[in-house]
């Protein structure tokens, strides 16, 4: 158990901060699933930017490693295009 006041704040600050993360995570992994079942080309096309910026938000935070964002992006892409 933590007994200095800075060691409480850091548990508090982490707890808060696992949360966020845990949410722009799983919106993202959401977001890349939903154009993955995208048929309609017009409709991907609008979405596909809005789910490379969230990728690329997770690549700046450190949750995607630049390399995996990077696979990502081109994977879907070429799935855009592919339709």
């Amino acid at each position: 158990m933590a007994h200095h006041q800075s060691a409480k704040k850091r548990i508090r600050q982490t707890a808060k901060r696992r949360v966020a993360n845990r949410y722009y995570k799983k919106s993202t992994r959401t977001a890349i699933k939903n154009l993955r079942g995208m048929t309609e080309k017009s409709d991907a096309e609008t979405f596909l930017p809005k789910v490379i910026s969230m990728i690329d938000r997770l690549a700046k935070r450190n949750q995607f490693h630049k390399n995996k964002a990077a696979n990502l992006k081109g994977k879907l892409t070429k799935f855009v295009s592919s339709l």
